[in-house]
C-alpha cells in the first residue's frame, strides 16, 4: 500500500476537501482524487461520499482514519529516529511574535542550520492572534507565540514564561518610590497590541483599580520596537518583559517602576498543526523547549 495515498487521505478527511488538500500536498486536485480512488479500490470500500459541495467520510473512512494517522505518523517518526537529520529537506514556516525574537529566536535558527542544513526557514514576524489563525489555516507550519490556541489538529509545547514588567524612561516626571495605577494617568501606557494577553490584562488591573474607562489611555502597537523607541523619548509608560528592553536597562536609559498593580506573566508556546506526514514542525519546536530553557 502506498504511503502517500495514505497521508492524501489523512488531509482529504481532515480538510473535508480534495482541491484543498490537494493545495496542501502541492499537488493537483486530479493527482488526489486518482490517489484516493486507488485507495478505494486496494480495499474495496468507500472511504468518502461526495457531492458538488461537501466531502464526508463513510462508516469506513471514520473507521480508517485513526489508523491511516497512526501508520503516517508511525514511519515518519522511524524515519527521525534512524535517518540522518542532515538529509532532511524542505522549507518550514515560522512564525514567531516579537517577544521571541528579542529573546532567543536567533540562536534557534543557528541550531536548525546546524542540525538541518538543507532546510530552508522562512520566517514571518506578526502578533499572536494573527500568527495563531495562519497555523490553524496551513499558512504558518510552526508558530512561536503566547498561546495555547485550543483547536481540533493543533498541538501546544509550553516554552518559557517572561514576567511582564512596568517599564519607562528614567527622565520620565513620575514620583519616587512605589506608584499606583492612577499615578500613571498623565502618560499612555503601550500594552502590545489590542486583544492580547498583556493588553488586556492592563485593561483589567485599571478596572480593578476603580477607575473609569478614560482615565489612562491605554494605546497598541504590534510593533516592540516602535514601543520601545517611544518609551525611550519619555512618551509614556509599557508593559514588557525584561528581556526586550534590557540593553536599555542596563545602560540606565529605562527602569522597571514599582507599580502596586501586578501583571501576569507571558507564557508562550510552540504551536503547530498534528501532520503526520511533517515531522519539521515538531523537530524545531522540541529544539526551540531546549533553547528557551537554556536561555
Amino acid at each position: 500500500m502506498n504511503l502517500k495515498f495514505l497521508e492524501t487521505f489523512v488531509w482529504v478527511a481532515r480538510l473535508r476537501s480534495f482541491s484543498v488538500a490537494a493545495d496542501k500536498l502541492c499537488t493537483t486536485q486530479a493527482a488526489v482524487s486518482n490517489r484516493i480512488a486507488t485507495l478505494e479500490r486496494d480495499l474495496g470500500v468507500r472511504l468518502f461520499e461526495r457531492d458538488l459541495r461537501n466531502v464526508s467520510l463513510t462508516p469506513h473512512g471514520q473507521r480508517a482514519l485513526g489508523q491511516a494517522e497512526a501508520i503516517v505518523r508511525m514511519v515518519n517518526d522511524f524515519q527521525r529516529d534512524i535517518g540522518d537529520a542532515s538529509n532532511e529537506r524542505g522549507t518550514v514556516l515560522i512564525g514567531a511574535i516579537d517577544s521571541i525574537v528579542y529573546a532567543w529566536l536567533p540562536r534557534l535558527i543557528e541550531r536548525v542550520k546546524q542540525t538541518y542544513p538543507h532546510v530552508t526557514i522562512d520566517l514571518n514576524v506578526d502578533t499572536s492572534l494573527n500568527l495563531a489563525r495562519q497555523i490553524q489555516d496551513g499558512q504558518v507550519d510552526l508558530g512561536l507565540i503566547m498561546g495555547p490556541v485550543v483547536a481540533p489538529h493543533i498541538r501546544n509545547i509550553e516554552l518559557c514564561s517572561f514576567d511582564c514588567l512596568w517599564i519607562a524612561a528614567s527622565k520620565l516626571a513620575l514620583k519616587p518610590g512605589r506608584l499606583a495605577i492612577a499615578d500613571l494617568a498623565d502618560h499612555p501606557i503601550f500594552a502590545y497590541s489590542k486583544g492580547s494577553q498583556p493588553h488586556q490584562a492592563v485593561l483589567r488591573v485599571i478596572e480593578t483599580a476603580g477607575l473609569d474607562a478614560g482615565a489612562i489611555r491605554v494605546f497598541n502597537s504590534n510593533s516592540l520596537a516602535t514601543i520601545t523607541r517611544l518609551i525611550r523619548d519619555g512618551v509614556g509608560v509599557a508593559v514588557l518583559p525584561r528581556v526586550v528592553v534590557q540593553e536599555f536597562l542596563a545602560t540606565g536609559e529605562l527602569c522597571v517602576l514599582d507599580v502596586d498593580a501586578r501583571l501576569p506573566a507571558l507564557n508562550f508556546h510552540a504551536v503547530f498543526a498534528d501532520d503526520p506526514g511533517n515531522a519539521l514542525p515538531a523537530l524545531i519546536a522540541d529544539m526551540a523547549v531546549e533553547v528557551a530553557s537554556a536561555s
